[in-house]
Parts: structure tokens; sequence; C-alpha cells
């Protein structure tokens, strides 16, 4: 069981590091958020985190990041879903409209879109082994794709329908969103990122849309572009 002062520090770590990608030090931790305490108790509170599995350090000297069952916790009783602004979603459905009677343009401009509000890579894929993705340049501006091989072996996924659809079988079933983070991916090189996915089904088409991206990625405004993404798809191609 945590403590409310846990369960709070392990939130302002998350937010921190989401906003920042820098390990979060107990200095600004105290300064930026209402813990009510000193920077001493958030380092020793920050130790106990580190044994119990919640942070991890890269680096002796360094502060301290969230790990995959942080981001589990966070996601399960701490985020809150940001609104999409109504002009955001206008838009959107309009910029998708015009393609609603050719449903891989309708996949293709959907991915875009995505990958436009995320700022990650998105993807999209059909039950016939159709693949398509975009962000390309989204995920380079992220550290965590800054090692060449990691970016290639995020590409290298996309490009293998057969590889990408093992990967996300992997995602146990959490409702209408689904994420695998870290080494839930499976894939070495990808052990510091996320993937953020849904189920579609328009019509008799199916299959799958979603972003690659840090596991630092800001869930609260990704997940809800994901299911808006979706429930267009849905509406704008179910007579296919």
């Amino acid at each position: 069981m945590l403590s409310d002062r846990q369960f709070q520090l392990i939130h302002a770590v998350i937010d921190e590091y989401i906003k920042n990608a820098e390990p979060v030090g107990s200095v600004e931790i105290v300064a930026k958020y209402n813990l009510r305490c000193s920077p001493a108790t958030v380092r020793n509170e920050m130790a106990k985190l580190i044994e119990l599995g919640f942070l991890e350090m890269m680096h002796t000297s360094s502060g301290r990041v969230p790990t995959k069952m942080a981001y589990r916790l966070y996601l399960d009783q701490m985020m809150e879903e940001r609104e999409l602004p109504v002009l955001q979603e206008v838009a959107l459905k309009q910029r998708l409209w015009t393609n609603r009677f050719e449903f891989e343009k309708l996949l293709r401009e959907s991915v875009l879109a995505l990958s436009e509000m995320s700022r990650s890579l998105a993807f999209a894929t059909t039950e016939d082994g159709f693949v398509s993705y975009a962000g390309a340049a989204n995920i380079l501006e992220h550290k965590e794709f800054w090692d060449i091989d990691v970016a290639k072996q995020a590409f290298s996924l996309l490009d293998e329908y057969h590889l990408l659809e093992r990967v996300l079988e992997n995602a146990a079933t959490q409702g209408e969103i689904k994420t695998l983070i870290e080494e839930e991916i499976g894939i070495e090189k990808l052990n510091r990122c996320a993937m953020v996915f849904t189920e579609y089904s328009a019509g008799k088409r199916s299959g799958k849309i979603g972003v690659i991206g840090p596991s630092r990625i800001s869930y609260p405004e990704i997940i809800p572009s994901v299911k808006y993404t979706k429930r267009l798809i849905e509406e704008l191609g179910g007579s296919w």
C-alpha cells in the first residue's frame, strides 16, 4: 500500500518527466508541487519508491524516472483524460469527410491527423495486412529515438505487418484503449517506448489505430485523440 504522499510523488514525477524528459530531483518537486514536505523527506520517499519498483535512477548522481509500474499506476488510478477542443473535433471531422467513400484514403488521412495531434508516430492496420503510418519526424523530436537503432526498430516494426500484429496481441484487455509500455512491447530496442492503440470496426473493415512514442508520452492528451479518431473512422467508413 502506498501512502498519500507516495501516491502524489509518483504523480508529480510522471508529470514532470512527461514535460521535460529529464530525471526528476527532489528540489524541483518541492518547488513545483504542493507536497508540504522538505527535499530531504522527498528524497527518502523516492528511495522507498525505488525499492518498491516505481522509480529508478538512470545514474548515481541523477534524479529519478518512472518505471513501467509507475506508468501503469498512473494510467489505472491517476490520469485524467483531457477533452479535445470542440474546434479540433470539428476540424478533424471536416478533414476526413472528403475521404469517406475511399477507405484507404480515409485511413491514411486519419493516420496523418493522429500523428499531428499526438506529435508521435501514428499507425493504422487493416485485417487484410495493410499498414499505414505517418509522423516519422515527430518521434525524432524525442531523445529516446535519437539512438538510430531505436528509430530503425520502430520503423521496422511498422514495415512488418505480422510482427506488428504479434506485438499488439500482447496487450492485456484494458477496455477500449490498450497500452504496451516498455518491456511489454517485447522488443529490447523499444524498452523506453510505449504504444497506445485501439481497435476499429467500420462496416466490413476492421483493424487497429494508434501511436508509438516514448514511454513518457502525454497519455492524457493522446488517449482521447486515439479514441476520437477511431470514432470518426467507424462513423465515416461504416458503409464499407
